[in-house]
Parts: C-alpha cells; sequence; structure tokens
C-alpha cells in the first residue's frame, strides 16, 4: 500500500518538473511549494494534475507511461492558468477537474498523432489549446468569479532589483502562473543547482528575446516588463539543451529560433488581446516545433534521440554513444576465413563512387604487400583466386550469375561489371551482393536459404576485376549492381586489436573471429536471478551488492540493486554494458571494469571502449566536465582499453588526458556464470559463494 502511495505521488510531482524540461519527483516537490505563494494557483494546479492522473488510472492507461509525469504536465498547466484567473469555489472546482480530464485526453490524442506522422513531442500544445477554450468559455460563465488577469503582488524585492532582472524573475515566475521575483529567484537557483546547462539557456534565451524586443518597440523598460518573455526562456531551454544535444551550434540555433520568436509573439499578442486570451506558451509551441520538424528532415547529426533527465546526462550519453557504437545498423560478417587486406574500402579511388560508394573489397596479401606469387601473370599466381568466399548474413538468395568466365590478369569485363554473383535478401530488409566470383564455383542456387558462414562459392576475377578479390556491398533492392547503403562489418580482428562494429581502413590486414561458446554461456543472465557480492574496500569487507536481473518495457535487461540499474546485452557477438540509471556507485564501478567484453578469445587480444563521464566523475568535477563538454565535445573522452590476461580474466585501463583519469581494473568471469570478482581502484566487488 505504501509502495503505490509513493508511487503515485511522484507520478503526481514528476508533472512539476516536467514543465522544465527536467525530471524528478523531488524536484517536482519544490515547483509545488512555490506555487503555495498563491494558494488559489496552488490547489488549482493540484487539482487539475490529480484528476487527470485519476482518470488515466481509470481507464486503464499503463503507470509506466503515467510515472515521469509526461502525460499529465498539460492538464498541470491547464489548472494552474485557471487558478490564476479565477478563485477557487465549488464551482470552479469542478471547471478545474472537467479542464483537467479534457486536457489528458488531448495530450493523449495529440501525442499519438504528432509522434506518428510527424515524429514531434507535443510540448505544452494540449495546454494552448484547453487553456484557450476554458478562457473564452468563461467569459460565459458568470458564476466564475475572476481574481484578476496578470494580479501581481507586491514585493519588497522589486524595490531593491534592477529592471533587467527584475523582469527575467517575474518571467521565470510566470511559467508557473506566479510572476513574482522571489519565486523567479527561487526557480532560478533550482534551475542553476539541477543543470549548468539549463542555468546558461535560461539567461541567454532571456536577455537575447528581450533586447531584440526591446530594440524593436523602442523601449527597454516596456521590453523587461512583458512577462510573455517566458516564451524565449522555453524556446532556449527546449532548443539548445532538451531536443538538440548541447553543443556551440544548438546554442546558436536556439538563439536563431529565440530572434524568430519575437516576431511572432507580438503578432499573437495583438490577436489574442482581442479575445482576451493571453500569449500562454503558443510563441514557444510553434517556433520550437517547426525548428524541430525542419532540422529532422534535413537529419540534423544534434539532434537528441534519448532525451535523459537533464542536459548534462543527454550530452554524456550521445557522445558516449557516438564513441562506442560507430558502425551502421546494416551489419555483416566478413565473407572469407583468415587474413585478407582491405583492398579498396568506402568512397574508394577506383570504383567505389558516387551511387555505388558504400562497397568493400577484398584481397589476400604477403608481407610485402604482394597479392601475388611467382610472376603474377596467371590467375592462379593470386593467393585469393579459389579461396572460399562465405555469405556475410543469413537470408534468402534471391539471384546468382555462375557462367561468366574468369578474365585473364589486367583484364576486365565491362559488360558485365559485376561478374559472376550471388544476392542475398536479409530479413532485416536490405539486399547483399557479393561479387567477381569463379565460373562455375557456386555452391548455392536461387531460393536457397543461408546463415552467416555457409560457402557461397569461390573468389574468382569475373566481371570488371583486374586480379581476384572479392566484392561486397549492401542495395535496397535485388537487381544487379544497384545503388549501394552504407553497412559495417562485426567482430573482427586487426592485428591483435577486436573490433565489435566497424567500418575497416583501406590497406588493413583483417580476419573474423568466431564466438566462443564457453564465454557466450558465462554471459547469458536468466530473468530473476541473483547475483551477490561481497564489496571489499582496501582488502576491508565494507558492504553487500544484491542484484537482481529484470527485464525492461523495452526488452533490454538490466541489474537491479535497488537503488540503481545496470543495463545490458549481447549483440552481435560482444557483451555490453549499455547504461547506468540510479544512484549506484558499485554500478558504475562494474560499467567502468567492463563496458564491453568480446565473446571470443584470444592470446593478446585487446579492444577499446568509452565511459561516460557520469559513471567515473561525480560532484562539481562531473557538473563542471559536462558544462565545458558542451562546448567542446573532447572533453567529455574517457577511453577504456581492455585485453584478455587468460581465458576468464579480463584487465582494462582507464585514461583521460583532460580530466587525469589513470586507473587500472580487472574482471574475472565465473566458468559457469556471471563474474567471479571485479576491481576497480581500491573496490573490489567478490562473488558470495
Amino acid at each position: 500500500m505504501k509502495t503505490a502511495v509513493r508511487e503515485h505521488t511522484n507520478a503526481i510531482l514528476s508533472s512539476y518538473s516536467e514543465i522544465f524540461f527536467l525530471n524528478g519527483y523531488v524536484l517536482g516537490a519544490l515547483f509545488l511549494l512555490l506555487t503555495v505563494v498563491n494558494p488559489n494557483i496552488a490547489s488549482a494546479g493540484i487539482i487539475a494534475v490529480v484528476s487527470a492522473y485519476i482518470f488515466a488510472n481509470f481507464i486503464n492507461v499503463d503507470r509506466q507511461f503515467l510515472k515521469d509525469g509526461f502525460y499529465t504536465y498539460n492538464p498541470l498547466l491547464v489548472g494552474l492558468s485557471i487558478g490564476y484567473l479565477f478563485r477557487m469555489t465549488p464551482l470552479t472546482i469542478f471547471f478545474v477537474v472537467t479542464a483537467g480530464v479534457f486536457t489528458f485526453v488531448v495530450t493523449m490524442m495529440l501525442h499519438n498523432v504528432f509522434s506518428y506522422y510527424f515524429k514531434l513531442p507535443i510540448l505544452s500544445i494540449p495546454f494552448v489549446i484547453i487553456s484557450s477554450i476554458a478562457y473564452l468559455a468563461s467569459s460565459q460563465f458568470s458564476n466564475l468569479f475572476v481574481s484578476g488577469l496578470y494580479p501581481t503582488v507586491a514585493s519588497s524585492l522589486d524595490l531593491y532589483l534592477p529592471l533587467w532582472f527584475s523582469g527575467l524573475l517575474k518571467s521565470l515566475g510566470a511559467i508557473l502562473f506566479m510572476p513574482y521575483p522571489s519565486t523567479g529567484l527561487l526557480l532560478l537557483l533550482a534551475i542553476l543547482f539541477s543543470s549548468r546547462i539549463l542555468f546558461l539557456l535560461v539567461i541567454v534565451g532571456y536577455y537575447s528575446g528581450t533586447i531584440i524586443n526591446a530594440l524593436m518597440i523602442g523601449s527597454f523598460p516596456i521590453a523587461f516588463q512583458d512577462l510573455n518573455s517566458f516564451n524565449f526562456i522555453l524556446i532556449s531551454i527546449a532548443l539548445g539543451g532538451v531536443f538538440f544535444v548541447p553543443s556551440p551550434r544548438s546554442y546558436v540555433l536556439a538563439l536563431i529560433a529565440v530572434s524568430s520568436s519575437t516576431i511572432l509573439l507580438k503578432s499573437v499578442e495583438v490577436f489574442w488581446a482581442r479575445y482576451g486570451i493571453p500569449a500562454f506558451t503558443l510563441p514557444f509551441n510553434l517556433i520550437s516545433l517547426s525548428f524541430i520538424y525542419v532540422l529532422g528532415i534535413v537529419r540534423y547529426p544534434l539532434l537528441a534521440t534519448f532525451i535523459k533527465q537533464i542536459p548534462e546526462e543527454t550530452l554524456d550519453h550521445y557522445l558516449t554513444d557516438q564513441q562506442r557504437f560507430k558502425g551502421h545498423e546494416r551489419t555483416l560478417v566478413l565473407p572469407f576465413a583468415g587474413k585478407w587486406r582491405v583492398w579498396q574500402g568506402f568512397d574508394g579511388k577506383w570504383t567505389h563512387q558516387g551511387s555505388w560508394k558504400y562497397a568493400y573489397d577484398f584481397v589476400i596479401a604477403d608481407e610485402a604487400g604482394q597479392t601475388f606469387g611467382n610472376h603474377g601473370t596467371e590467375l592462379n599466381d593470386y593467393y585469393a583466386f579459389g579461396k572460399p568466399v562465405l555469405s556475410p548474413v543469413r537470408g534468402r538468395v534471391v539471384r546468382i550469375v555462375e557462367d561468366l568466365p574468369d578474365n585473364p590478369v589486367d583484364q576486365a569485363d565491362k559488360s558485365n561489371n559485376w561478374g559472376n554473383l550471388v544476392i542475398i535478401y536479409d530479413t532485416r530488409g536490405f539486399y547483399v551482393e557479393i561479387s567477381h566470383l569463379k565460373q562455375k564455383s557456386l555452391r548455392v542456387k536461387e531460393g536457397d536459404w543461408v546463415e552467416r558462414g555457409s560457402m557461397l562459392g569461390l573468389c574468382g576475377n569475373s566481371g570488371y576485376s583486374p586480379q581476384p578479390h572479392i566484392h561486397v556491398q549492401v542495395q535496397a533492392t535485388d537487381q544487379i549492381g544497384d545503388h549501394t547503403l552504407p553497412f559495417s562489418f562485426v567482430n573482427f580482428l586487426c592485428g591483435d586489436q577486436f573490433y565489435s562494429n566497424r567500418v575497416p581502413l583501406e590497406g588493413k590486414d583483417i580476419e573474423p573471429v568466431a564466438v566462443n561458446k564457453r564465454l557466450d554461456n558465462s554471459l547469458t543472465f536468466i530473468l530473476d536471478q541473483h547475483h551477490s557480492f561481497a564489496v571489499y574496500q582496501n582488502g576491508s569487507k565494507t558492504d553487500e551488492l544484491e542484484l537482481e536481473v529484470k527485464m525492461a518495457p523495452d526488452g533490454l535487461f538490466y541489474f537491479d540493486s535497488g537503488k540503481g540499474r545496470l543495463y545490458f546485452g549481447k549483440h552481435e557477438g560482444t557483451f555490453y554494458f549499455y547504461r547506468v540509471e540510479g544512484k549506484d556507485n558499485y554500478l558504475n564501478k562494474m560499467f567502468m571494469a567492463l563496458p564491453r567484453l568480446p565473446l571470443a578469445f584470444k592470446e593478446e587480444m585487446s579492444w577499446e571502449d568509452t565511459i561516460p563521464v557520469g559513471s567515473v566523475v561525480s560532484g562539481f568535477k562531473r557538473g563542471a566536465t559536462l558544462f565545458l563538454s558542451s562546448f567542446y565535445h573532447d572533453l567529455n573522452r574517457i577511453t577504456y582499453s581492455g585485453k584478455w590476461k587468460d581465458d576468464l580474466t579480463v584487465e582494462g585501463e582507464i585514461k583521460s588526458g583532460y580530466l587525469g583519469i589513470d586507473e587500472t581494473c580487472t574482471v574475472k568471469l565465473d566458468e559457469f556464470a556471471g563474474f567471479e570478482y571485479i576491481r576497480v581502484r581500491n573496490l573490489e566487488l567478490r562473488r558470495k559463494q
């Protein structure tokens, strides 16, 4: 019972923090307390959000979708807006309840429409719609008692603050319909404490928009008294730090959007004034959604695809993922066994150009760099000629060509560019073409199903091929030689360096590695499985850690410690720790010690990864690093280098030149399941027997 009450309370409080694009019931409780200065507004807000939440549970909306306040902050805003205009009476309470429920319904509807058709958030559009409707309808409700439109409360703080600063504070407070300097000051401090990036955007957004506004109307005092300037703050926050990854480019975009909104704001004020309606957040919504939509169309690289609790965490996640996962979703294994050389890669200098730039050519070369023995005048002199060609994907063979002759050395068939080939349809939605195979060497026919590693035929020299090699490309159709699509290779070695998913470099010798079944089984975790560790500091036992294996709604597994979650999974032959949520330092240590592990063993094999700042650095240093990283992304770089010590033990190094980090860690796998111990710095997690 207590757990359910706490869950409901936290969900309702999170609605308040969601107004400022923050997440968490603690901040939500603070923002709720700020509204208590005006009991009329506070009670209307609470009634609206509780009504919406009760209705959501009544119609069986999944609580998982309600807990962060995303669906209920619009009803909250509507309640605040009604409480700002009308005194609370039984009739007003009924008005607030119905408006709150109506807003929730519109929120659910618009969210599904916007996300499905436009790939856009709804922001506070439901609030603008329902509040405008409520204000228009209220003109006919003579039994509602108006407490005043944009009332002001005398504050001694106004006497001591310059207009340019009190204007900021009042505009910030107006977001909660509390346009008072004291409320704005507390909000500003709360934002500063939560996120330095958001604090910067509040300052920059307000003053850039207000100064432009002042220059346009010819009066700074009037501009600084315009409470609708909170739209500048919201636009700056949304575009500079929430929906776009914080960076100098995103900050510039936010400034451009704020500048554009000055025109829209004044036009909305003129039009809405005819009906006695405030501008609300209409300028913020129109400008923000327009910029998000357009930048989505042009595939702006800094469009945030994973929005976390604060911009610093979004930035940390984005930068880390950029370094950790450099490959593509279209993944192939190498189409050969043993060591081959990349002869030509993407956008190669010979034939991989234009619409056919996403392709790879492989040859076999000796230590001297030669691809042939003897004089190289005969096809059999070439090391690659006649070698097995393997399927890089699992799928259905849809097209083959096998009758074309192999060209003599230094000659090419310009009439049949692709030569003998196999085209395979991968069920992930693309086609793979393997070309220049040896005449009459194919081991498959159209309609055959092939697995990764299945033999397709032999390497030849058919088609436009000056010497025997394997050509691989990915395309959208089964047409021979169609336009190519980006892809990457998984599980290969370049020297002793292992790559999980990468585009190999030209001129490098690479070879595939196979998944080790024992390692794969050792790192297979079962739902509801418990793992117990004793915690040692400097050799002395200080604590215990209990982990339970659970699964998130999206199907991702995680270790739950009660204080946090460590998400993990296996993909394409590699075990990953993906991210940590919550406040459990032990889970961060596990992440640091083993962000990824190849499920393959070879002596001296090593690999690299990147660790998020939030898992290594804490306190002021963490906040300062992430804030400065928004201006210079390389500050975020914390590298991990791992290597096999033996077939069950991994040694790692964690380094960052900018942050002065140089740590070692060791992980020993249990022979049957999980980890025997994990050591980072002076801390050890030792599995309990």
